[in-house]
């Protein structure tokens, strides 16, 4: 009986190291089939009516055979791409519009070449326009950072240190930073890498700003009381497309509000009214209506003025020390 048992066993035995040896080839050919070049983040630079206008794009699997993705746009939020599509070596994807005129679809198609690409956009109007592109970097600190001392940006008295992007509808009137009406963005002559901001603001009914960090990532203000309650990727202490608050806090318009950001590399940390509501979350790309994609470098802290009132107090910043 114990013969008949081991030569059981040893037949078991064989069986599987055959079907584990017809198996191998399979399985390790799986596993070495290269991610293709284009997966990963892109900060991408289009040429448009005589303007570079910045945008982003991300590509990653979606099971074996399909590549998905996302994009922002010189403006807006980001956007999901349902295939990226591969044809002859080039890539292509198309995405309806968002706040664009038009009602025709954008089409993107495009070469990579290593780190850069390089392609062409069918805009909603027809014109086709050309783009290239980076690998987005990954802006990871090695080491804790250091903070220096705290700077006031703003003074209370005038706007020393700040200048706009258009013509200036921006006033300092009792000690209290001021856009009366939708106009020009208000941006830091000082450029920062990684900072603790301190902000306190107060908008009206209905109105829109917003803080962005290096002027590319977006902190969402917006009157929340007359539109969406519910904490989503577009609203009240968002990272405007990407990361939403974990829970409401916005007051109702007239009131005095604060926000302490912390932005180390990608990571921030979102503090609204008291109430941590981001944090430590990764920002992937830039947010519609960045300054420019150029991710790796220093950039200023940008405040919203051309989507309606707002009104702001102690802006505090404390830099890393680099």
């Amino acid at each position: 009986m114990k013969t008949i048992s081991f030569l059981r066993r040893l037949a078991s035995a064989v069986i599987a190291l055959v079907i584990l040896t017809l198996l191998t080839p399979q399985i390790v050919h799986a596993q070495l089939i290269p991610d293709p070049a284009v997966i990963g983040r892109w900060d991408i630079t289009l040429q448009k009516d005589g303007k570079s206008l910045p945008s982003w794009l991300e590509v990653q699997r979606s099971g074996n055979h399909t590549l998905i993705g996302r994009y922002v746009y010189a403006f807006g939020s980001a956007r999901p791409i349902s295939e990226v599509k591969v044809t002859d070596g080039k890539y292509g994807f198309s995405i309806p519009p968002q706040w664009e005129s038009g009602n025709r679809n954008m089409d993107f198609e495009f070469e990579v070449d290593g780190d850069a690409l390089k392609g062409t956009m069918v805009y909603t109007d027809g014109q086709t326009y050309s783009f290239t592109g980076v690998r987005a970097p990954k802006l990871i600190r090695t080491a804790p950072p250091v903070w220096g001392k705290p700077i006031r940006l703003f003074n209370g008295k005038n706007m020393k240190g700040w200048h706009t992007d258009g013509k200036n509808q921006w006033i300092v009137e009792s000690g209290i930073l001021r856009s009366l009406k939708s106009g020009s963005n208000l941006l830091t002559d000082r450029t920062f890498t990684d900072f603790k901001l301190h902000v306190e603001f107060r908008y009206q009914k209905e109105s829109n700003s917003g803080i962005y960090l290096r002027g590319r990532y977006e902190t969402q203000i917006i009157d929340v009381m007359n539109g969406e309650p519910e904490p989503i990727n577009d609203q009240f202490s968002s990272i405007y497309g990407f990361l939403p608050p974990n829970r409401m806090t916005a007051k109702n318009p007239g009131e005095w509000q604060s926000f302490d950001i912390t932005l180390v590399g990608r990571l921030v940390t979102v503090v609204s009214n008291g109430k941590t509501v981001i944090c430590n979350a990764e920002i992937p790309g830039i947010t519609g209506g960045a300054i420019d994609s150029k991710e790796g470098e220093p950039g200023p802290i940008l405040i919203q003025g051309d989507h309606g009132p707002i009104d702001l107090r102690n802006i505090v910043i404390t830099p890393v020390k680099e």
